[in-house]
């Protein structure tokens, strides 16, 4: 009798010692099927949150200028790209020097009527930057003004990418080197293209800097 005792006693002991085991095994089970969703929840949100990267173009304006172009009408970048070249530039402010040469060399029906090429448009800062006897010289000589003015433009349109490392013939027939990548290029090594990539009906335009002189 007094051995039943003892092995009931030594069984409920077990149990009761095992008890508290199977309860936190039974609990450590629940944890861990609970934090399995939200491991999955975290990964399919930090999945959805990652933003899709934005097609990229480089057949847009660029440079610290073109934040100058009218935002609508005919001087703005649509506007522009309306228009022949020579229009267009006269619709443009910071050209109105530029488009004044143009006219006094005759160049204007040239310059609309040509096809696929690239201006590069100096500003009225650069043309300021000649003293004004000396511009007033070359405004006055039609002859020296036309190849000046054509020794801006080139007879075919050009990229950004092929101004990297380019070198290209006038219609003044004189030779221009461009150097440069991404948003930053030169022409002939003292003008800076403050604006390029901007487009006419029939041009690439690229507004510079500094007047280019005929070599």
């Amino acid at each position: 009798m007094n051995s039943m005792k003892i092995r009931r006693t030594a069984i409920a002991v077990v149990a009761a010692a095992a008890l508290p085991f199977s309860l936190a095994a039974c609990s450590d089970s629940g944890d861990d099927t609970k934090a399995a969703p939200t491991t999955a929840a975290a990964e399919t949100t930090t999945g959805a949150s990652t933003p899709s990267e934005a097609p990229m173009t480089d057949d847009q304006p660029f440079g610290p200028a073109c934040a100058g172009v009218p935002k609508e009408g005919a001087g703005s970048f649509e506007g522009m790209a309306k228009d022949p070249v020579a229009t267009a530039a006269s619709n443009n402010p910071a050209l109105s020097t530029l488009v004044t040469a143009v006219k006094k060399a005759g160049l204007v029906d040239t310059l609309n009527n040509a096809e696929n090429i690239t201006v590069f448009a100096p500003t009225n800062d650069a043309f300021a930057k000649i003293p004004k006897a000396d511009l007033d010289k070359v405004l006055a000589d039609k002859d020296m003004l036309t190849k000046v003015l054509t020794y801006h433009v080139v007879g075919q349109k050009l990229t950004p990418e092929q101004l990297e490392n380019g070198s290209f013939e006038t219609l003044q027939k004189g030779m221009i080197t461009t150097t440069g990548s991404g948003e930053s290029y030169k022409v002939n090594d003292t003008a800076n293209v403050v604006c390029g990539n901007v487009k006419t009906a029939n041009a690439n335009v690229y507004i510079i800097d500094t007047v280019l002189m005929p070599k």
